[in-house]
């Protein structure tokens, strides 16, 4: 009697794990598709997509640029006003710009798509919290895709042209000419704004690291200059190889450091205030 029903047991548990692996997979498949929906239109709008969005940080008439020309002719200067980037850029292959309009595709793609595809992944996951954890981690979605945002246009508006201007007038000789191909200019702005993207989700990591107890602003003071080293070498890894990339970067993620202190701060001293509640 025992046999069967233990049989039936691990058969329905079998099932159970099959349907959950069938569910993943679908969640799966909707964020792939997404992602290949925003390519696809990406693609197809490649004028607006190359000139407008990639392209631009390489010429003078960017909106970052004007703007540090602005910010410098206020205070009566006009040291940050660039006139000539010096620079060209070129396809060196012949499948070159082809390649690179497929990668660019993609990149904006997966950008584009990115609340939905954490969003489809969310729900898979959240079923499987407890109820105390769903409501922990309401806003979830939200707050991950804001702070993807932000760090993306921070990448985009901030820490890529000034690393293409600092790249582009950096010379070792002057006899040297900068021709950059277009898989190495496009290579480092991708890789630049990306970076930042997943690094402004930072505090949501704290959040849920310190709600689990994993975490503490005790334990992120005491580790401060531990992060900091680390955050150098990131930063060193993931752009290109000069300094003020590196610094761009880095200062910021300190500052999203500091923050997340004062967000593991405020989640303990709130858990406190309702034990506190509870107990009275």
């Amino acid at each position: 009697m025992d046999q069967p029903h233990l049989e039936g047991a691990e058969q329905q548990q079998e099932m159970s794990f099959v349907d959950h692996l069938e569910e993943l997979r679908w969640h799966i498949i909707r964020s792939v598709a997404s992602i290949l929906v925003f390519a696809t239109a990406a693609f197809l709008a490649k004028g607006f997509v190359f000139h407008d969005i990639i392209l631009a940080p390489s010429r003078t008439d960017f909106l970052s640029y004007q703007m540090m020309c602005k910010v410098s002719q206020y205070f009566g200067s006009s040291a940050f006003c660039i006139e000539d980037l010096g620079f060209t850029i070129q396809s060196r292959q012949m499948s070159g710009q082809f390649s690179m309009h497929i990668m660019v595709s993609l990149v904006l793609g997966l950008a584009l798509a990115f609340p939905y595809a954490f969003w489809e992944i969310w729900r898979f996951v959240k079923p499987g919290l407890y109820p105390q954890e769903q409501q922990n981690s309401r806003g979830a979605v939200f707050w991950v895709s804001v702070l993807f945002a932000m760090g993306l246009l921070f990448g985009y508006y901030v820490v890529a042209p000034i690393s293409i201007n600092f790249l582009a007038g950096y010379q070792v000789d002057p006899s040297i000419v900068n021709e950059f191909d277009l898989s190495s200019y496009i290579s480092t702005l991708t890789t630049l704004c990306l970076a930042c993207a997943f690094m402004f989700e930072l505090p949501v990591i704290v959040y849920f690291f310190t709600k689990a107890g994993l975490l503490s602003p005790e334990i992120m003071k005491l580790y401060r200059r531990h992060a900091i080293i680390v955050i150098l070498i990131v930063s060193a890894v993931i752009t290109p190889p000069d300094v003020i990339s590196q610094l761009l970067i880095s200062f910021p993620l300190i500052i999203l450091y500091e923050v997340s202190i004062s967000v593991s701060r405020g989640i303990i001293q709130r858990d406190l205030k309702r034990l506190n509640e509870n107990n009275a």
